[in-house]
């Protein structure tokens, strides 16, 4: 069989998605640290710290402009091909979109002007004020961006209107201060903190390593080092708290996370196949040792929890959502001739609606996401996560002793620990999107149903072109970056 439209339009969503994610992270996190030194410089009035900010600064502008052109093209992509999503939602959806882009992007594009060439030409506080707020710019941006993903992920605030064929939001508050929004918005936004804080630790080793700028570099690791390890333990707790709401609202991303597929009480961690600790997932999902897991088989053919509550298979959603949408169909056609009939069909279809969504699927295998690869995500995200925060704790501990140039394979690691972040990130990606396949909006709208009617070669052509696009972008941002690392002289 053939990749279809849905494929390449997921393919080319995913390739935009996790471009864009090289550099949003290095966005939030660079914004952090910069702010910092240069709050250190109007404190303590050393030129140094101005000049180490510059610096940082320099590297912050360059991937600021990179992640602009690709998050434009993201929210394009909505709109081409994804319209029926963007029909169905966009009342909900268009929301907090629309607010990131008039308040908080035109905040930052306000005070980065400022930031970058108001040096010298505005009072300190002023200009440190508006490198704080370029950096609260961004972060309010991500969580406006972020409100509308955890809604994806659990669709709160809505209510379905059958005259007009969409969603429509009844509680801004609802979907704007979520739980699931919070979680994803501090864990997000907390990794980010933790990438800005090893690509400045990475950079920083490499100057070590050459024996150059080597004040900027020790300092820059002593500051860096420090957020990194705070941003970790955020990471960790937040991590925490996106478990547990992913038992409750999301289980068949747990279990596929976990390979789990038959699920119960004391339900074991899957540190790598074949090697597991009984209990630890219970405690995970629910913070009860003797806590109660469903399995992928569970979801698909129904299960009853301990305390007798039923969750129906597969089967029964989908045949309840195909007479949800059969009867809503039907008072469509009939809702202006003959309102008695109509009124009918329509509490017909409100006792099936929870499974609409259901019933645009074709097979209860469809509700299992890719097993091996959301699997392996996960593990590569806890892994290289937890390898980072024992470096970053190591590191700042000798950097502190000032004993860190005496090992060199300690800035061997902390120059390649740049490589290992930005796997965490994406690893934590792919589970969040890959994992909640097959639904565009879970339990609400499978993707099948989400996407545009277009011709399968456009969608395929323009995804070879973004690709080949975004690459030629990533290649153009790492080689200036080099050669502004390179060029690089710190007055001593």
């Amino acid at each position: 069989m053939g990749i279809g439209l849905i494929d390449w339009s997921r393919a080319q969503f995913a390739l935009t998605a996790c471009y864009h994610w090289l550099f949003v992270p290095l966005t939030l996190g660079l914004a952090l640290i910069m702010a910092l030194m240069e709050t250190q410089y109007v404190r303590t009035k050393d030129e140094f710290w101005k000049e180490t900010a510059q610096f940082w600064q320099k590297l912050f502008g360059i991937n600021f402009a990179i992640g602009v052109a690709t998050g434009l093209i993201l929210e394009f992509e909505f709109g081409t091909n994804w319209s029926n999503y963007s029909w169905f939602v966009g009342d909900i959806f268009g929301a907090p979109l629309a607010i990131e882009g008039i308040l908080a992007f035109f905040m930052e594009s306000t005070f980065i002007a400022v930031m970058f060439f108001g040096w010298n030409k505005v009072s300190r506080g002023f200009h440190l004020a508006s490198t704080w707020l370029t950096g609260l710019g961004a972060t309010i941006s991500a969580w406006w961006i972020l409100v509308a993903n955890s809604w994806m992920q659990h669709p709160v605030g809505m209510a379905f209107n059958p005259d007009t064929v969409r969603n429509e939001m009844v509680d801004f508050m609802a979907v704007a201060f979520s739980p699931a929004a919070v979680t994803k918005f501090t864990h997000t936004v907390s990794s980010g903190w933790m990438t800005g804080a090893v690509f400045v630790v990475g950079v920083s080793c490499w100057f070590l390593l050459k024996k150059k700028n080597v004040r900027m570099a020790t300092a820059s690791i002593k500051l860096a080092t420090l957020v990194g390890v705070i941003a970790s333990l955020i990471v960790i707790y937040t991590g925490d708290r996106s478990g547990v709401e992913m038992a409750k609202n999301q289980p068949m991303k747990l279990a596929a996370a976990e390979g789990l597929e038959k699920g119960g009480t004391q339900a074991p961690f899957s540190i790598v196949p074949g090697v597991e600790v009984p209990g630890v997932l219970s405690f995970l999902a629910t913070h009860d040792f003797n806590g109660f897991v469903p399995g992928i088989q569970d979801i698909v053919n129904g299960y009853t929890e301990p305390d007798g509550t039923q969750h129906p298979s597969a089967e029964y959603k989908m045949a309840r959502g195909r007479e949800a949408i059969e009867a809503f169909t039907n008072y469509r056609e009939i809702r202006q001739t003959q309102p008695a009939e109509a009124a009918l069909l329509l509490k017909e279809f409100r006792e099936n609606e929870q499974y609409m969504g259901y019933g645009y699927l074709q097979s209860a295998d469809q509700l299992v996401p890719p097993v091996p690869l959301v699997y392996w995500a996960f593990r590569v995200m806890v892994g290289a996560g937890s390898a980072l925060l024992l470096l970053l704790v190591v590191l700042w501990w000798m950097a502190r002793k000032g004993k860190l140039e005496r090992y060199p394979i300690l800035l061997h690691a902390g120059l390649w620990s740049i490589v290992l972040v930005y796997l965490a990130e994406q690893g934590g990606w792919i589970v969040a999107e890959v994992g909640r396949q097959p639904w565009a909006i879970q339990d609400l709208l499978p993707v099948g149903a989400a996407a545009s009617s277009l011709p399968t070669a456009n969608v395929c052509t323009t995804f070879f072109l973004f690709l080949a696009l975004f690459t030629l972008l990533l290649v153009a941002e790492v080689r200036i970056m080099c050669r502004a690392i390179a060029k690089h002289k710190a007055k001593e």
